[in-house]
């Protein structure tokens, strides 16, 4: 990259990232589970896990809305010189970046199963859906604002709403290959 140019990830493509891995693992752990009888039995680990669903969901959701709109508001224009990183890129660097966690919460999801089946899988396919709404939210924003959000790619590894960003930056609608939300065009 030239001097003073730096990499910019889409805000609501880093959210919605790790949805649908969550989400899939989640299931398939949930659907293994339920083979298993386990110590509370199949009906009790299908209820709590229903239950840990609408919770994870809730809860993911609702964590760190108001940062989000908070540097939403503060966001400045981005500059000439900045790279747009591409979805795919995005989606490519956070599952390399945490396939290993993944496994070991999906083999964690199988293996709690033996004590209450399927409670685990669907608190994992919670935290999928949860994120899926914050990143359709996230659109709503961009949406109203008619901008899409931008945050620099290095300080978004662990959330783009994490300490070391400092603000977003903004484009228009046209910009990039996601829409607002973090889907394909």
């Amino acid at each position: 990259m030239g001097r003073g140019s730096y990499a910019l990830a889409r805000v609501a493509v880093v959210v919605r990232a790790p949805a649908g891995w969550l989400w899939w693992a989640g299931l398939v752990g949930a659907g293994i589970g339920a083979l298993v009888p386990g110590l509370t039995g199949r009906r009790i680990g299908l209820l709590a896990g229903a239950a840990l669903f609408l919770l994870t969901a809730g809860g993911v959701f609702a964590a760190r809305r108001r940062r989000y709109a908070e540097l939403a508001r503060g966001a400045t224009r981005a500059g000439r010189s900045v790279f747009l990183q591409d979805r795919a890129v995005t989606l490519r660097n956070w599952r390399r970046a945490r396939r290993w966690w993944l496994l070991l919460a999906f083999l964690a999801c199988v293996a709690s199963s033996f004590a209450v089946p399927a409670a685990a899988g669907l608190a994992m396919a919670g935290a999928g859906a949860g994120l899926w709404a914050k990143s359709l939210w996230l659109g709503g924003l961009e949406r109203s604002a008619e901008t899409l959000l931008w945050v620099r790619a290095e300080r978004a590894r662990s959330s783009p709403a994490a300490g070391p960003v400092r603000g977003y930056l903004t484009t228009g609608l046209a910009a990039g290959d996601a829409a607002p939300g973090g889907a394909r065009r």
